[in-house]
């Protein structure tokens, strides 16, 4: 592809508008934008010059690549119906990326829908946070076909530091949800032994760079033990996500007659911290559930 092409945001939240500003900020033209909450749309409007679309159907008029980063599955069918307003209608040619986690089956079936409808579907799932969104290093895993990766590989690598091809589609999203499962078990794990530690009267920063020097060493304590220690849950990755991709990833154990003890006291701590109304603090957030003192301690 060349940078004549135009682009197309439907989701312009958070990671959506940065992903959005970042290409506008390397010559990509951002020229169509859409989300739910039209106040969003509106504000990254206002970054990248991009117009604002009343519909899905506009969005694809008005674009040659439409990038989606929608919240669960049934967004996902939505934007992508086979009926009604729908980034389906006059899709011929058209491309989509798209990088929310999902069920792999979801992605399955998107490519399937574009196929019908003479357009190309790529998913680009993302470990990564906004910081990185913004500054065009994310990490990208790619399902779907070959050569519309490759097609696509000079968009995707102005948005990524870290890119690879997984395989064909469904198979980058079955990744995520083990990337996102193992990340949420090692959060709650650290939650653990940091209120555990708490509660013994130890010093929680000593605590955690004796954790940083020895096998308690982590990503996550990296990222989150500081929060934890200071209650500072400002959201990069909500406990309402990590509940839904450890979801995704019990289901596919689930479908391959597996158990899997661990990510499920993970996937009921997350399901928890909803149910106490907690579900919108980041996944940091879990260590309310583990220090004693704390609102939600048992």
């Amino acid at each position: 592809m060349n940078q004549l092409e135009r682009i197309g945001f439907v989701g312009t939240g958070r990671m959506g508008a940065n992903m959005a500003m970042r290409l506008r900020d390397v010559g990509y033209e951002i020229s169509a934008l859409y989300d739910a909450r039209v106040e969003a749309a509106h504000a990254a409007a206002r970054e990248t010059g991009g117009r604002v679309c009343a519909t899905l159907a506009e969005v694809t008029a008005n674009a040659d690549v439409i990038v989606t980063v929608v919240s669960d599955d049934a967004a996902m069918d939505a934007i992508f119906s086979e009926t009604g307003d729908t980034l389906l209608a006059g899709a011929e040619g058209k491309t989509f990326i798209n990088c929310a986690t999902l069920s792999p089956a979801v992605h399955v079936d998107v490519q399937r829908r574009a196929d019908m409808r003479g357009a190309r579907a790529l998913e680009a799932c993302m470990a990564s946070s906004i910081s990185q969104a913004r500054s065009g290093s994310l990490y990208l895993m790619i399902g779907g076909r070959r050569e519309d990766f490759e097609r696509m590989e000079p968009l995707l690598e102005k948005l990524s530091s870290s890119l690879r091809y997984i395989g064909g589609a469904g198979r980058a999203a079955q990744l995520k949800a083990l990337v996102n499962m193992v990340m949420n078990v090692n959060t709650a794990g650290l939650a653990e032994g940091l209120g555990l530690a708490d509660a013994l009267g130890l010093d929680l920063t000593m605590v955690r760079e004796v954790f940083s020097q020895t096998g308690a060493a982590s990503r996550v304590l990296e990222t989150d033990g500081e929060d934890m220690q200071n209650r500072d849950h400002a959201v990069y990755f909500s406990a309402e996500h990590a509940a839904k991709d450890s979801g995704i990833a019990l289901a596919l154990a689930r479908q391959n007659q597996l158990v899997l003890p661990l990510a499920k006291a993970t996937f009921e701590q997350y399901e928890r911290m909803k149910a106490l109304g907690l579900g919108g603090l980041d996944k940091s957030g879990v260590s309310e559930l583990t220090f004693k003192g704390r609102h939600a301690s048992s």
